[in-house]
């Protein structure tokens, strides 16, 4: 297989784990506190959890038979295979850290699940509940994944996101100085931003002591703010070609060390106001691939400090 032009997740797990690495998604029954008044209400315009969520992941059931059943899924698609148990939806360590541990640890005691993965807001990490990830992470792998979203505080106001790009700066640092891994999710083309905004974000988020870096395009989500905002005022959102082209040169601008973990996403057609892709997530990868291939373009090449 031709190596990629960029660090990709898949590659560096396996070297990471000594083999094939599927992470399975949870609803462990967070909230956030942009929901529930403590930051806001209503969430970031953006929202919706099920768009994201599979079928398996309900916080109806208790963590291990969310893990238990998506394990029994992918065991149809693939042999041989380790797992994460992912805590993705809201915000995962929005609780006391007695019950981070417990429900964590109770991901953990299943069998065949050899890492845990953490997402989370960067407002919503005291120094205590990463003093006790800091000691989790010594007995297991881990990667904490912090909803950055953008790196201009303008965009993260009319978003509604209820945080600084300074505190993610500071929730990242203080999270590497604990020797944990550091992932982070940037939302590209959001209202207002200019493709030279989002190259800018490569470059600050460079910066950072951010490990694994995970992208997407906007999408505007029937049922949220953002797509009342969009029957409004029309704003722009990427085309396949228009955000390849944007992804091709913010790998570019991005450290040479930072691994890509996702540069698409791709939400439930009957869900979905716009953009209209029509390609699976794969399938953008592939023609990502072959564009940085005949381009010639390689993780880091314009980095000019």
């Amino acid at each position: 297989m031709e190596k990629k032009h960029y660090n990709d997740f898949g590659s560096w797990i396996r070297e990471r784990l000594g083999g094939k690495v599927q992470k399975i998604s949870i609803d462990a029954g967070f909230s956030c506190p942009n929901r529930d008044g403590a930051k806001g209400v209503g969430g970031c315009i953006f929202c919706d959890n099920k768009t994201f969520s599979p079928s398996y992941c309900r916080g109806t059931k208790n963590v291990r038979e969310q893990l238990t059943e998506g394990i029994n899924f992918f065991k149809r698609k693939y042999n041989d295979v380790k797992y994460m148990a992912y805590f993705q939806s809201y915000t995962n360590t929005y609780a006391s850290v007695e019950k981070l541990k417990r429900l964590y640890e109770e991901a953990l005691n299943v069998e065949n699940v050899v890492g845990i993965v953490i997402g989370t807001r960067p407002d919503c990490v005291p120094n205590t509940t990463l003093d006790y990830l800091e000691q989790l992470n010594r007995q297991v792998f881990m990667i904490v994944e912090y909803g950055i979203e953008s790196v201009n505080n303008h965009t993260l106001a009319k978003i509604r996101r209820g945080h600084t790009f300074e505190c993610s700066q500071d929730a990242i640092a203080r999270t590497a100085e604990r020797g944990i891994l550091v992932g982070g999710h940037l939302i590209l083309g959001l209202p207002g931003e200019t493709r030279e905004d989002n190259i800018k974000a490569a470059e600050e988020i460079s910066k950072t002591r951010i490990d694994i870096l995970k992208l997407h395009q906007l999408q505007v989500v029937k049922d949220t703010a953002l797509a009342d905002e969009y029957m409004k005022e029309r704003f722009h959102v990427y085309d396949v070609d228009e955000y390849i082209e944007l992804v091709a040169s913010f790998i570019q601008h991005t450290r040479h060390d930072i691994v890509f973990d996702r540069f698409a996403s791709q939400s439930p057609s009957d869900m979905v106001i716009a953009p209209k892709w029509g390609i699976k997530s794969h399938e953008f990868t592939d023609k990502l691939d072959n564009h940085l291939r005949l381009n010639e373009i390689f993780q880091g090449q314009l980095i000019t400090d």
